[in-house]
């Protein structure tokens, strides 16, 4: 298969599990809403090049709050690309592959979840009029990325311990 069609085909489908993942299962918080798609997120982020983490991140979160609460999708997607991007270059040395027991991934996934709280924390504060408004939302966020970061963790070793993370990225 073509590269440029197989990156697109991965981006595609990071999308659509990011989305899935974030509509599929959402708990109330301040403002918003809850959900696991942060572990799709830290997943294509991590395997796969800063293209492909950004793409899935954004576009599929941004999609997610399109369904769901459409005046978050341009912040979502801003947010949830940086968070995309970030892990994404932090995840890997050049030359190397990222795995799961890595620190690289370790710092990776803290850095994207401290990424996303920030983020919604001022989007929430500007949109909102109030400080105290966009703080309100720290403690879901911060229960939702510590979920994210723990699901991420399940599913990508038991990923790499099959060779389904190895196939995909060859």
């Amino acid at each position: 298969m073509n590269q440029s069609v197989r990156r697109l085909t991965i981006a595609a489908l990071g999308t659509a599990l990011v989305c899935i993942s974030t509509r599929i299962f959402q708990f109330p918080i301040p403002l918003g809403y809850a959900h696991l798609g942060n572990c799709m997120i830290l997943l294509f982020a991590v395997y796969f090049d800063p293209w492909i983490g950004t793409f899935a991140a954004g576009v599929g979160s941004a999609l997610a709050d399109l369904l769901s609460f459409p005046v978050w999708a341009v912040p979502t997607l801003i947010i949830k690309c940086l968070m995309g991007f970030a892990a994404a270059k932090i995840a890997k040395k050049k030359g190397e592959a990222a795995t799961v027991k890595s620190r690289r991934t370790a710092l990776a996934v803290v850095v994207a979840i401290l990424i996303m709280i920030l983020g919604y924390t001022v989007a929430g504060a500007i949109m909102y009029g109030s400080v105290i408004t966009g703080l309100s939302q720290i403690p879901g966020l911060s229960i939702e990325g510590v979920v994210g970061i723990g699901l991420f963790y399940v599913l990508a070793a038991a990923l790499e311990k099959t060779g389904v993370i190895g196939r995909l990225q060859k």
